[in-house]
């Protein structure tokens, strides 16, 4: 609702047009009465012309007057055709209104829709790499794609109708009670009634909802986590057991969203049987009204026509109420993650880092997961990167390396202590200044199915041809680029398989010479490529590192023999440091570890 803010004009607009193709609509039924009292009624007119009056008698009297006028001078063929064209008139212009009113309101449908989809693509750009930890990714397809469906067709379609049926149902019951204030009074006594039956429905029909989409979650989650891992499970002969695995998941949702469909008829069709018991209701009283002579029966006719027509927006107000319940299950699910709360916050004042010039300091730097707050990943860290330097982190699986990395960016803040650049706290920098200043190589180089110019100048909207095509000679890139069938402009497919892992970390180590950082990261970048592509990418590794601050992730030691300081990491506390030659003679873990890999 608060997205429909942004539509003030089409919403107005929308319910504009509506009302008028309603009274159109509804005048168009008062030709019933003409049309009755020339075919079965139609006496001589009298003397005089009756006083019009804004009641139902008087209305009707002046109006059979006319009409029996107009039948003395022109006949009744006449009197009919002038009936029948007055009343097309009126329902052409009806619908044209109601034409004008779906004009206006497919901009709100369509834009609600767009917005909310900008929004969550938003907020999971902004969200701390922490919070996906426990996310699967299906989930959130799911919840981008089947969701936001459920909602557009569930919640935001019956927009119209939520503005259309009521509407309609306020002026149909005002001509109603304008015609029978009794019969009307008999209308009045089936809506609560109406009502509780909508309420129980919905409540139900949102609470299988939630758990549907969810079982819809869990099904993507199962269909993502497969074609990720489809080569493992074809070489273990995990086929069977995953299809076992899904076709349970498939049938639980099954289940559960037929409960839901079944739901949403049992709404439907409780209220066409209220519908017809008080129509019904409404023929048997006003019958003997008329038979008593307290209502003529052109008027008791008209009465019946409206009141049958009150029945429909009634009956799509209550399915657009169910939809919007459904729909409703489908909002919560998307709005838990665009109200989820941004663990890393930037400060109001933070000040813009423009450079770097001196030292990185971890002080005393702890942390610990938000999900499991007594385990500490890192305790009590503390220490010196200069300018200039290259500095190796090594340690066993586990050991905290990464997250110490993952700690600079920002991608989590500590749970203690602090991280300085040049003396300053990093959390009192705004974080868009502080990442420009780092560039970042993952031992799983990561690329996008998008062409090579665009993954080596990533995040840049007006890439510099000539420094994408330096960057990629110094990283020994170019050579295998310029093979490729479009060069540079190659598209290089989902996640960069097209490559070699040799090529796509060379590409990785030319998007972060193109960044051009004083800072770099580099996690574990040759520990899962073989020695020709770990001896090309040493290569290209040495051209990046040069003249640049490194902080330096190692699983081979071999490759971090000549950095200026090494730090040895065990559950997460730094338990050995200093450089190679001294903790190899030392004896301690690094010792142990370098003779596990036969390193001299």
């Amino acid at each position: 609702m608060s997205h429909l803010r942004h539509y003030p004009k089409d919403i107005c607009l929308t319910a504009f047009f509506e009302l008028l193709a309603i009274l159109f609509n509804l005048s168009a039924f008062v030709f019933i009465v003409p049309f009755v009292e020339l075919l079965f009624g139609g006496g001589a007119a009298g003397a005089a012309e009756p006083q019009f009056a804004f009641n139902q008698k008087a209305m009707s009297d002046w109006l059979s007057w006319k009409l029996a006028v107009w039948d003395a001078q022109y006949g009744k063929a006449s009197c009919l055709a002038a009936v029948a064209v007055a009343y097309l008139a009126c329902v052409l212009l009806s619908n044209l209104f109601r034409f004008l009113s779906g004009w206006f309101v497919s901009p709100i449908r369509n834009g609600v829709v767009e917005r909310l989809r900008n929004d969550f693509f938003k907020q999971l750009t902004i969200l701390p790499i922490g919070w996906y930890k426990n996310r699967h990714t299906g989930d959130l397809l799911s919840r981008m794609s089947n969701d936001m469906a459920d909602i557009e067709w569930s919640a935001v379609c019956s927009i119209q109708t939520l503005v259309k049926s009521p509407i309609n149902i306020v002026v149909l019951a005002a001509s109603l009670l304008f015609i029978s204030p009794t019969l009307f009074l008999y209308f009045i006594l089936v809506v609560p009634v109406v009502v509780l039956i909508v309420g129980f429905v919905g409540k139900h029909l949102k609470h299988g909802s939630v758990k549907s989409q969810k079982k819809l979650g869990d099904l993507f989650s199962v269909i993502e986590e497969n074609l990720t891992n489809i080569r493992v499970i074809k070489a273990f002969g995990g086929e069977a057991r995953q299809r076992d695995v899904f076709g349970r998941v498939s049938a639980d949702w099954r289940r559960k969203a037929n409960r839901v469909v079944r739901l949403k008829e049992l709404g439907s069709h409780i209220s066409e049987l209220l519908g017809v018991v008080a129509m019904s209701a409404i023929i048997i009283i006003g019958g003997r009204y008329v038979m008593a002579g307290h209502m003529h029966p052109s008027v008791f006719i008209l009465f019946v026509v409206i009141f049958a027509r009150i029945i429909p927006p009634v009956q799509s107000l209550v399915r657009a109420w169910n939809y919007v319940q459904k729909g409703d299950a489908s909002a919560a699910r998307v709005f838990e993650i665009l109200d989820a709360a941004e663990v890393v916050v930037e400060k109001p004042q933070a000040r813009t880092l423009g450079g770097f010039s001196n030292q990185i300091e971890y002080r005393g730097v702890s942390f610990s997961y938000p999900d499991d707050p007594k385990t500490l990943v890192l305790e009590d860290v503390g220490l010196v990167v200069p300018r200039g330097s290259t500095v190796a982190v090594v340690g066993h699986s586990g050991s905290g390396k990464t997250t110490l990395a993952d700690l600079l960016p920002r991608f989590y803040d500590p749970t203690s202590g602090c991280i300085t650049i040049d003396g300053e706290d990093i959390r009192d920098l705004r974080i868009e200044s502080l990442r420009s200043q780092i560039a970042l190589v993952t031992q799983e180089p990561v690329l996008f199915n998008d062409t090579v110019l665009a993954n080596i100048a990533l995040g840049d909207e007006h890439p510099d041809i000539e420094r994408v095509h330096q960057s990629a000679r110094l990283a020994y890139a170019e050579q295998f680029i310029m093979s490729l069938p479009d060069g540079y402009d190659t598209l290089l497919g989902d996640r960069g398989l097209t490559l070699s892992g040799g090529q796509r970390q060379r590409v990785a180590i030319a998007r972060a010479l193109y960044k051009d950082c004083p800072i770099l990261i580099l996690d574990e970048a040759t520990a899962s490529l073989d020695s020709e592509s770990e001896r090309q990418v040493q290569a290209a590794l040495d051209s990046l590192m040069h003249g640049r601050t490194s902080i330096v992730i190692a699983h081979r030691l071999q490759t971090i023999r000549n950095a200026n300081y090494i730090y040895v990491f065990d559950k997460g506390r730094i338990v050995e440091s200093g450089i190679h030659d001294e903790l190899v003679n030392a004896g301690g873990t690094y010792s142990k570890l370098v003779a596990a890999q036969f390193i001299d």
